[in-house]
């Protein structure tokens, strides 16, 4: 890929950051997208640059990500970040016309998340304290971790980002970082309090180091914990709940959401527990709740 294209890339990334807010892992995205584009584009125009972008183009692209096997997410994906690219490229004198003003995102197929039945979510709740009733510091996070997810609906990035003065214990509150660092307030109740009470007393400081700096969740070392470390620590716990599916931080998420929905919170205000920047997201929950509903009515209604 030419010279000038990649320092139009820095560019454009500046500009994602800066002026549109969009997280290290979008623009990263983004950027990959882009290069795979000109790279694309440079084996039929070598040096190709953003001058040279046509439509016919961009869907042969997109075609051959798709005969290649993207799924639909992913090309819905790129293409977006080929809009947003050619927008901003056009507005920047680097183009004649915004060539993708006609180009279609592909609709992701949505699919009904994995959830937890609420006893299921009971008994992964008591999976996750069985080590901590001894006071080992690992365990004291481990059960943290799985009972703030589950109370809060939090991501598991917003979990692991979390430094100690976000959480309000007296008041259970806690404050989150969001997606385009929005931040918002969320409450958790009285199990997910007395882990963070065991864990504030008995587990953080054996295991913090002068290096943990404020992070509020601890690695063995007495760094920030990664996602991944979470990611983990959840899997291990559902494999203790006899018949729950596998699901991860994010399968937690998606019960928090369901449970509240069965339990009569109005969508409103579950998408601003979440995050979520549009109600439509939220709304996936409500067709989760109904087809339980159903499956529940097929086995026990004698006319189902």
């Amino acid at each position: 890929m030419a010279a000038y294209v990649e320092a139009v890339l820095e560019e454009f990334d500046e500009y994602l950051a800066l002026q549109r807010g969009r997280s290290e892992h979008t623009r990263r995205a983004y950027l990959g997208d882009l290069r795979s584009l000109f790279g694309f584009v440079d084996r039929r125009i070598p040096d190709g640059k953003p001058r040279d972008l046509t439509l016919p183009l961009l869907r042969s692209w997109l075609s051959s990500q798709a005969a290649s096997g993207a799924a639909r997410t992913t090309l819905a994906r790129r293409t977006s970040a080929v809009k947003t690219f050619t927008a901003w490229a056009s507005r920047q004198g680097l183009m004649d016309a915004d060539p993708a003003t006609r180009l279609q995102v592909p609709r992701a197929h949505r699919t009904l998340p994995a959830v937890l039945r609420q006893d299921q979510a009971r008994d992964a709740m008591d999976a996750a304290g069985l080590g901590a009733e001894q006071g080992d510091p690992m365990a004291l996070r481990d059960r943290l971790i799985v009972e703030m997810l589950y109370a809060t609906g939090i991501r598991v990035s917003e979990l692991c980002g979390l430094d100690v003065d976000d959480v309000d214990a007296s008041r259970r509150v806690v404050r989150v970082l969001g997606k385009g660092d929005k931040q918002r307030t969320v409450p958790f109740g009285e199990p997910a309090g007395r882990a963070l009470a065991a864990w504030s007393t008995d587990g953080r400081p054996a295991l913090a180091t002068p290096a943990s700096g404020p992070a509020l969740l601890l690695g063995a070392r007495g760094g920030r914990i990664d996602p991944r470390q979470a990611r983990t620590v959840v899997h291990q716990t559902m494999s203790a709940v006899a018949g729950a599916p596998d699901i991860g931080p994010h399968g937690l998420r998606h019960s928090a959401a369901t449970h509240l929905l069965e339990g009569g919170a109005d969508l409103r205000v579950v998408q601003e527990l979440l995050g979520h920047s549009t109600l439509a997201t939220t709304q996936l929950y409500t067709h989760v709740t109904v087809a339980r509903l159903r499956a529940v009515h097929d086995q026990a209604h004698p006319r189902a």
